[in-house]
């Protein structure tokens, strides 16, 4: 059942001559904080990098707030002018297409100059999708690092990748649906089957967590006609203590297996998880650990 919560006085809160950096969904329409609601009902003008698409969101809200639009093509110019009306006392939010503006969307430019000219910057949190898809990804949170788009060009894509081959840190994506299988098709060669997941069309009625190896999702997504919808990707980092032995691992998964509680799949995703390898690799490892001790 959907809850129909009534806005507060769009106004309260809301400062002239304030710039507000506003979260919005990244698919789910019910995904809007109420401050969000009531920040962008409040406003004088909402700076919107698809006026069409965010049109969509106010008209659901019924909030009637003026639209300009504000993205990669004209955000220097737009730049000038909103930083002159915020300075005559018009208050503005800046809205990306989805989830939080600047990562990975416009907005740099309109916000250094907003602080450069003294204005008043407000962050009006809520949705990320990097943020979403590693709170379920089962990979370290307590250090990460995103890194957006990678390049459209193969060469320097390979180069990107290679800069962070030995990097520790838990590392997230997007990706188009376009280029997700030869994105994982390099990410294979230069940092290895390493374990992650590719969250697809989070949020909205078709969302998927495809898990596994690199390889292991490779293989799932090469065996369909058509991939739809951005792709956020979460990659386990290197691990610190490679190259680890074999037998040093085998020590390691017997002492799981002596004390641990959990399935073999989700012990296998655990241990993948702790040493950078594949899921099937640490099943493998599992059965046969397993099977020494008549198990």
């Amino acid at each position: 059942m959907l809850l129909n919560f009534p806005l507060a006085d769009s106004s309260q809160g809301v400062e002239k001559g304030a710039l507000y950096v506003v979260a919005t969904p990244i698919g789910n329409f019910a995904d809007i904080t109420l401050r969000a609601l009531n920040v962008l009902a409040g406003v004088d003008l909402v700076a919107a990098e698809d006026t069409r698409h965010t049109g969509r969101l106010l008209s659901r809200y019924q909030i009637s707030s003026p639209l300009i639009s504000c993205h990669d093509y004209n955000e220097s110019e737009r730049a000038l002018q909103f930083i002159q009306k915020l300075q005559d006392g018009v208050s503005i939010a800046l809205v990306s297409d989805a989830g939080t503006p600047l990562v990975s969307d416009p907005g740099y430019r309109l916000i250094s100059a907003a602080i450069q000219a003294g204005v008043k910057v407000i962050p009006i949190p809520g949705v990320s999708a990097a943020i979403a898809a590693l709170s379920v990804s089962g990979l370290p949170t307590d250090a990460f690092v995103f890194l957006g788009f990678p390049p459209k060009k193969q060469t320097r894509r390979m180069a990107v990748l290679k800069y962070i081959e030995n990097e520790h840190r838990t590392l997230i994506f997007y990706e188009s649906p376009k280029r997700v299988v030869s994105f994982l098709n390099d990410c294979l060669a230069v940092l290895g089957d390493r374990c992650g997941v590719v969250c697809r069309e989070m949020t909205k009625r078709y969302e998927e967590f495809i898990r596994g190896s690199i390889s292991e999702m490779l293989a799932n997504l090469s065996d369909r006609s058509e991939i739809k919808g951005e792709c956020t990707l979460v990659l386990s980092g290197k691990n610190k203590d490679n190259p680890i032995s074999a037998e040093s691992l085998e020590t390691s998964v017997s002492e799981y297996l002596l004390h641990a509680s959990e399935s073999p799949g989700e012990l296998a995703r655990k241990i993948a998880s702790q040493f950078g390898i594949s899921r099937k690799t640490a099943y493998q490892l599992i059965l046969s650990e397993k099977t020494k001790d008549g198990q």
